[in-house]
């Protein structure tokens, strides 16, 4: 999770604050990589959580993100957030030709909140299973 910590504050100071700064293509491609990075290590902590708490093998990837709603580690919300982040991550490092720079841009804008919500979601859930 510092981990995941220091590649949010990273990609925040490299995001500018607009649209038209944002696809200038030294700072598209500066931000893209990051983006790509934080939703893999995101998608990694979910791996873990479900594993450690042994919630049985996803029949793919994006099964990782409902199977920690199910189990009350996140909202069903945050699960379909993650998987259209995810969607975009892939997008980025298989698609390149259809990536939309605006859908990245908004995504950079609001989507480090929803990945910082998800870490305070998964670092609470400890606490509130031994308090249950």
């Amino acid at each position: 999770m510092d981990q995941l910590r220091g590649y949010l504050e990273e990609l925040r100071s490299l995001v500018p604050g607009s649209f038209e700064g944002y696809v200038r293509p030294p700072v598209r491609r500066a931000c893209e990589r990051p983006l790509q990075i934080v939703v893999e290590a995101a998608v990694d902590t979910c791996a873990l959580m479900v594993a450690g708490l042994r919630l049985g093998l996803p029949a793919e990837e994006d099964d990782l993100f409902s199977k920690l709603a199910d189990a009350g580690v996140s909202t069903a919300d945050m699960a379909e957030r993650l998987r259209k982040m995810k969607g975009l991550r892939n997008l980025l490092a298989h698609d390149y030709p259809r990536v939309d720079d605006r859908i990245v841009f908004e995504t950079l804008r609001s989507g480090l909140g929803d990945l910082e919500a998800f870490m305070e979601q998964v670092a609470r859930y400890p606490r509130e299973r031994a308090s249950g």
